[in-house]
């Protein structure tokens, strides 16, 4: 039988917000549940498949990450545990499918407005800027570099955190401006400290992770600018951490530079719809069973590869 998704929860508490994946609710003034649907994107757009699992592993390794840094980098979460959330009895008997596995009730933040990429080996929107330029996000990387190397050293490569539409690449410059110089100073040594210590992590479980995504923000007690400056020394890791959806994972044992990798991660559907030409434009097309299918698989199986645990 087929594992039950979810598309959309509709919880009886105020809506906060609805993103490409996950819906977020306001609980008091200063906390937020969020609950991970099965939705998936791909190049900004929302897939008419649902992933079933999707949503229980990026809860479920965002956990393991945010106690894994929790030594290093403090974070928004407050707990997984549904029993702990102080939701009404109701509610967690009638939603029990939205929130078990997938919800975290976490500090509420005021994000800073750049998405915090770090890459380490260039690939995807990097490798082409790299074909056309020679420069990833304001970088002079080597000559002569293949498709998935290894860089010298990782990059802090932001971006735009765009409300829709996609999101954009941006030097770090461009970053300083939006959320001011030392905050892009102390977002880019704690992205890339963080990433470090996750790729070094994962290298011993036979992972690459070849980039990733973080996004940090500053707890209400702390202020922050109509621009987003604030108090940088107050940061804390929000949203989700190394997760398939905001990662590239490549398995060590067939690593070899020159060609695309296979990946537990949605680069599995990305690949799909570049070879079916999709225009990236919605509505997007639906994804064949087998594509449904291997992506959970693969999501699934980075989970156990990283934390030993099966998704529960």
């Amino acid at each position: 039988m087929r594992t039950k998704t979810v598309w959309e929860s509709n919880l009886p508490l105020p809506l906060a917000g609805r993103g490409k994946v996950r819906d977020i609710y306001q609980v008091g003034d200063d906390q937020l549940l969020i609950v991970a649907s099965d939705r998936l994107s791909a190049f900004d757009v929302i897939l008419p498949n649902p992933i079933p699992l999707k949503g229980k592993v990026l809860t479920q390794i965002s956990v393991f990450w945010f106690h894994f840094f929790k030594e290093v980098m403090p974070h928004h979460l407050i707990t997984s545990d549904v029993s702990k959330m102080n939701l009404p009895k109701n509610m967690t008997e009638e939603f029990g499918e939205h929130l078990e596995g997938r919800s975290m009730l976490v500090k509420k933040t005021k994000p800073f407005l750049v998405e915090c990429v770090v890459r380490g080996y260039i690939t995807g929107s990097g490798w082409k800027d790299y074909q056309k330029t020679g420069h990833v996000c304001g970088y002079r990387l080597p000559k002569g570099l293949k498709q998935c190397d290894k860089l010298p050293k990782p990059l802090f490569t932001p971006a735009t955190k765009a409300a829709s539409g996609h999101d954009e690449n941006i030097s770090v410059k461009q970053a300083a401006k939006i959320v001011g110089g030392k905050n892009a100073e102390r977002l880019g040594t704690a992205s890339i400290d963080l990433y470090q210590k996750g790729a070094d992590y994962a290298d011993s479980k036979g992972i690459i992770v070849a980039d990733t995504k973080f996004e940090f923000g500053v707890p209400l007690t702390l202020t922050l600018s109509p621009r987003g400056r604030g108090e940088g020394e107050g940061m804390i890791l929000i949203d989700e951490a190394i997760t398939p959806d905001s990662s590239r994972f490549w398995p060590k044992k067939t690593y070899e530079p020159g060609h695309d990798q296979p990946s537990f991660d949605k680069q599995i559907v990305r690949n799909y719809l570049l070879k079916i030409q999709w225009n990236q434009k919605p509505p997007a097309p639906k994804l064949p069973e087998e594509i449904v299918e291997k992506t959970s698989a693969a999501y699934c199986e980075i989970y156990e590869k990283l934390t030993g645990k099966k998704v529960s």
